[in-house]
């Protein structure tokens, strides 16, 4: 089909359905916790943080034990079914939702399924698309693409679908959309249960995604990583304190510090071997080094899920001939444009690339922070002067993720392939999960940075119905709050003084998207100040 084997379409048609579940299901998430689940933002956003986190930790584990026990495919249908399980308990949690204790008892255990199935699913089904072709063969590049195109047709119907059914302004309406999402998971293993013996074979037809065969002990030294028992010990114990000191030192809470804990200890340990070459040494500098920038770039990126989503609900005026837009509808921009411009990439790479003036991937990567950048100034920009009952125009919320999907076009395709082309052999499952780890780290870091966005106009509102109307002042810190308007204040959702960040107070929507811009800009300048080090450093690999 399409000069390519019919499995590829197989895993196209699984990943849609997945990732339809996916994003269907992040589309109502915040939403859901403050409309139905009464949370207020800055909670809503460290959990929208912590559960995306651990979205990107877990494939550590479930990749470690589909290599060494049970096998791409055994792994795909388990985590599968463990994601299907974990919507359909958020089901019934947007059911019992005015039954708050049961309802919060059935939103963190499908939470905690959704993450370990997840873990399971995520490292293997990309695996086996490589499988499918001979060593060398010149269409895995171009299979890819097509694959990439199946996470984004997902991507793109899924709010639409569990938007339209679950963001209706009627918390009793949330159940719908988690039901979709659910059946959506439910749809994709199915496929993969009945076509996969068909389907999932080599050129030659034996099966792929087996369980692997037992491997000899020289197999297993050139493959895998050497370390000592007491290097184990050594970076055990650092771990540890590291975790102590997040957790209880800079109060990142238990699963920001494990996640930090880990980008600090995975990259010691990877270079405490001795037994690399300098080159490699340099090559693998260059990984970690663009893996502290890209936490920068995603944690601004993955406000689409947070923040921008509250933006889009209380302050974006969506109105379109009289109908009024859900606000999870924003979150297919990112797919369609990535749909419709991702091939023009692809070729001004390549017509550069023709003309060797290609950008380096550190270069590549400094353009789309800057991007990023402009991104958020733009949105400042549209913010400014405007107060919290005030609702702007849709163009520059659409602006913003038009230009953000142009950079992430610029840094995302190339990341995983960097890392493949840097990592030595032995390190290969180590590094790559320390690219998921970036993803991780960033992710929990964007839920911390969304629970600074300020109260808006819902807030203000419940707390004049409440008789504090001095509630400027008390934010600003200019009036002092009796124990009664704490209490009011923090019951409907509002801390008692601003948000701060780096010892400065977020009063208004202006500062707080200032945050990003200066942030990703920043980052970007450093990038490019040092992308031709970098690329030095990568020795002939581009």
């Amino acid at each position: 089909m399409f000069g390519h084997p019919a499995g590829l379409f197989l895993l196209f048609t699984v990943e849609m359905w997945e990732r339809f579940s996916y994003y269907g299901m992040r589309a109502i998430f915040t939403l859901f916790m403050i409309k139905a689940l009464m949370f207020d933002k800055a909670l809503a956003s460290d959990i929208y943080g912590s559960y995306t986190g651990l979205v990107y930790l877990t494939p550590l584990l479930g990749g470690y034990l589909s290599d060494r026990y049970l096998g791409n495919r055994r792994s795909i249908l388990m985590g599968g079914l463990m994601m299907a399980v974990g919507q359909f308990l958020l089901f019934g949690s947007a059911v019992l939702y005015q039954t708050p204790e049961s309802a919060k008892w059935l939103f963190y255990s499908g939470l905690g399924i959704l993450i370990f199935g997840n873990g399971f699913f995520k490292p293997n089904i990309s695996t086996m698309v490589g499988q499918l072709y001979p060593v060398g063969d010149k269409r895995v590049d171009s299979a890819f693409t097509i694959f990439y195109m199946g996470i984004n047709l997902g991507a793109l119907f899924s709010p639409l679908v569990c938007g339209t059914l679950g963001d209706t302004g009627n918390p009793a309406d949330f159940k719908y959309g988690f039901l979709a999402a659910g059946i959506g998971m439910l749809v994709g293993v199915l496929v993969m249960l009945f076509f996969q013996k068909k389907y999932l074979v080599t050129p030659e037809g034996k099966p792929i995604g087996m369980p692997v065969p037992k491997k000899t002990d020289e197999e297993k030294a050139a493959q895998t990583a050497d370390f000592t028992g007491g290097q184990m010990v050594f970076w055990g114990v650092v771990l540890v304190g590291l975790f102590v000191l997040f957790n209880f030192v800079f109060k990142t809470g238990v699963v920001g510090a494990l996640i930090y804990a880990a980008m600090v200890v995975v990259p010691g340990m990877i270079l405490s071997d001795k037994s690399m070459t300098d080159v490699e040494k340099e090559r693998i500098w260059v990984i970690f080094i663009l893996v502290f920038f890209v936490i920068f770039f995603w944690s601004a990126f993955e406000q689409a899920g947070a923040s921008l989503t509250y933006f889009a609900e209380e302050q974006t005026d969506r109105t379109l001939f009289g109908w009024t837009m859900p606000a999870s509808y924003f979150q297919s921009v990112n797919p369609v444009a990535i749909i419709v411009f991702a091939n023009l990439f692809t070729m001004l790479w390549l017509g550069l690339g023709r003309r060797n003036m290609e950008p380096s991937s550190p270069l590549k990567m400094a353009i789309g922070l800057m991007l990023l950048s402009i991104s958020y100034f733009l949105i400042a920009f549209g913010v400014k002067g405007v107060d919290a009952s005030t609702k702007i125009s849709m163009f520059w919320l659409l602006s913003l993720y038009l230009i953000q999907t142009f950079g992430e076009l610029c840094l995302s395709p190339i990341g995983l392939s960097m890392v493949s082309k840097l990592a030595p052999a032995k390190f290969a499952s180590l590094l790559m999960g320390t690219w998921f780890l970036s993803s991780a780290a960033a992710n929990k870091f964007a839920g911390m940075l969304s629970g600074l966005y300020p109260p808006g106009a819902g807030e203000f509102k419940a707390a004049a119905e409440k008789g504090i109307a001095n509630l400027p002042d008390i934010l600003a810190g200019k009036a002092v709050a009796t124990a009664e308007q704490i209490q009011t204040l923090t019951d409907i959702g509002i801390r008692h003084v601003y948000p701060s960040f780096v010892g400065f107070q977020i009063t208004n929507l202006h500062e707080f998207f200032m945050i990003f811009a200066i942030m990703s800009g920043l980052s970007s300048i450093f990038l490019f100040f040092l992308y031709r080090k970098l690329s030095k450093m990568m020795h002939g690999v581009n």
